[in-house]
């Protein structure tokens, strides 16, 4: 399994009214993460006749970030099967290490030419394994 991590610091714009980060900060950053990690081990070519569409969403808050401080995400895909892959993103404060929130996503294997699902490849797999 490979792990992609990436840092990021808590801005003003992440906060809501308590002073915390929004939970849809906490979503959008389980999408650009992972997105960030097919991008990173994708090809142009795979990305132009395939895609990814999210179809179930879990995600468990333990605990606040607040502004100015660093997270770090990691994510790796835990299983690929069909025309389905589950994902988790674990979200840390970077110098706590204190987990702060985990994410289970379920992705749907898309092929650009039909725009239905298709069997994911085992040269596709193993670039997450």
């Amino acid at each position: 399994m490979q792990i992609h991590e990436q840092k990021l610091t808590v801005t003003k714009d992440h906060l809501d009214a308590r002073q915390h980060v929004n939970n849809v900060h906490y979503v959008q950053w389980v999408q650009d993460i992972a997105e960030a990690h097919w991008l990173l081990k994708s090809s142009e070519t795979i990305r132009s006749d395939y895609y990814w569409v999210m179809i179930s969403h879990h995600i468990q808050y333990k605990a606040q970030a607040v502004l100015g401080e660093t997270l770090l995400l990691k994510t790796f895909v835990t299983k690929s099967q069909g025309v389905r892959s589950t994902r988790i993103v674990e979200i840390y404060n970077a110098t706590t290490k204190q987990l702060l929130t985990t994410s289970e996503t379920n992705w749907c294997f898309m092929s650009h030419d039909t725009n239905k699902p298709t069997r994911i490849p085992e040269s596709i797999n193993v670039l997450f394994s």
